[in-house]
């Protein structure tokens, strides 16, 4: 279950820091909704829209329908309304992506209402391994800023190790670790291990790495929003770069010890060529 809404949940760990500004806009002692969400929009000045340039507001989930233009993604692209449950982690940070990078979200939800568009108009039910590898993103995506290639192609090669406890030292000024998928927020709240994320790579300067968070923020949507828009791009899962987010220094106090590398169940070799990645 879902802890209770309590905003210093969102405020303590590392890996919120994306979020942080909006989370500490929140009411304390009562559940944010759409309402305080679409007020967060006005306070900060944000021009959120979507990729049809319709504004975006967060509304109450309603009953399903089974008209196409009704369903989640649709509805978005065509009315620019995000559906949230009450009382939902999971919808809130979903909500909160949207305010830290609007323009990667507004991408991905034209992605997915187009392929979901060519699906209803050829009667088809299964999705395709294109919007796997989208909300794949949506849900568990990690961007990875990088001074060091060579850094870069550890992480790509499973080298978790060498990365993280090897090269802990000098990890700050070389690499970057930023949550956007909503899921990994959520799991965040209470983390175990066994939490990994599918990692997208983007060479960086060293000014980036230790830019301020709205600048960082900015960046990366604006490179996502780009990346994503490529339609050659994620066509399938495989081509995430695995994150086990508790080993990133400084994210758990447990992996301040080496042996904690050790736990290859979490810490997985690369897999072997021509077999399934993870």
């Amino acid at each position: 279950m879902n802890p209770a809404w309590d905003r210093n949940l969102a405020l303590q760990a590392p890996m919120f820091a994306p979020l942080r500004t909006f989370v500490q806009s929140l009411p304390v002692g009562v559940w944010p909704g759409g309402d305080e969400l679409n007020a967060l929009i006005v306070e900060h000045g944000l021009n959120i829209r979507n990729a049809a340039g319709l504004p975006i507001r967060f509304v109450p989930q309603s009953v399903r329908q089974a008209a196409f233009e009704e369903k989640y993604e649709p509805r978005i692209y065509l009315r620019g309304e995000v559906q949230m449950r009450a009382e939902n982690w999971h919808d809130l940070f979903n909500a909160l992506v949207w305010l830290a990078f609007p323009r990667a979200k507004a991408v991905i939800n034209q992605r997915h209402y187009q392929a979901l568009q060519a699906q209803h108009a050829a009667g088809l039910q299964n999705r395709g391994p294109q919007q796997d590898a989208l909300t794949l993103f949506d849900e568990g995506g990690v961007v990875v800023l990088c001074a060091d290639p060579a850094c870069a192609e550890l992480l790509r090669g499973h080298q978790w190790r060498e990365l993280f406890w090897s090269k802990r030292a000098a990890l700050a000024d070389t690499m970057r670790f930023i949550v956007f998928g909503h899921a990994l927020y959520e799991k965040a709240l209470q983390p175990f291990a066994g939490v990994t994320g599918r990692g997208l790579i983007f060479d960086c300067s060293a000014d980036l790495l230790h830019a301020q968070v709205a600048q960082q923020n900015a960046e990366i949507d604006g490179r996502l929003a780009g990346f994503l828009s490529d339609a050659g791009r994620l066509a399938s899962p495989r081509e995430f770069t695995a994150v086990p987010i508790l080993g990133i220094p400084g994210w758990c106090v447990e992996n301040e010890r080496e042996s904690y590398y050790d736990n290859r169940d979490y810490f997985r070799p690369a897999p072997v060529s021509g077999s399934p990645g993870r």
